[in-house]
């Protein structure tokens, strides 16, 4: 599986935060997008540490995107909670490279979906995902 749940729900998070012109609490992001509180909470972790997201304190706080919706593609905002967009583990790995890689015929083949796949998510941004009014 290239997308786990967590990928899926961030997205949907960021698509929530991206029709808001204000603020939003978690907890209005997670009933919205009918994600635990504590799952929705472990998410927007990971978007605040990756920059993409920020938080503001206080009676009107909440969170907010960092940037315009059209400037995050999908594919760095799964890159966030996915160890890897990779179709195989041969091409995800991130310690050393596999052993059969000199050798391995299918190589080129894991390679080449795994551009396609990223080339596909990197074509769509969070304003792709929102109604078309």
């Amino acid at each position: 599986m290239i997308v786990s749940t967590k990928g899926r729900y961030a997205l949907r998070m960021m698509t929530s935060l991206a029709r808001r012109e204000k603020n939003a609490s978690l907890r209005e992001i997670a009933e919205e997008e009918n994600v635990s509180f504590k799952y929705a909470e472990a998410i927007m972790s990971l978007l605040v540490k990756a920059g993409f997201v920020e938080s503001t304190r206080g009676k009107m706080g909440g969170y907010t995107l960092t940037r315009a919706p059209e400037e995050y593609t999908l594919a760095e905002v799964l890159k966030v909670t996915e160890n890897s967009l990779a179709a195989t583990d041969c091409t995800g790995r991130k310690e050393a490279a596999c052993p059969h890689a000199a050798t391995c015929p299918t190589l080129p083949v894991w390679k080449g979906l795994d551009d396609v796949v990223y080339t596909y998510l990197a074509g769509y941004t969070l304003t792709d995902l929102m109604p078309k009014e």
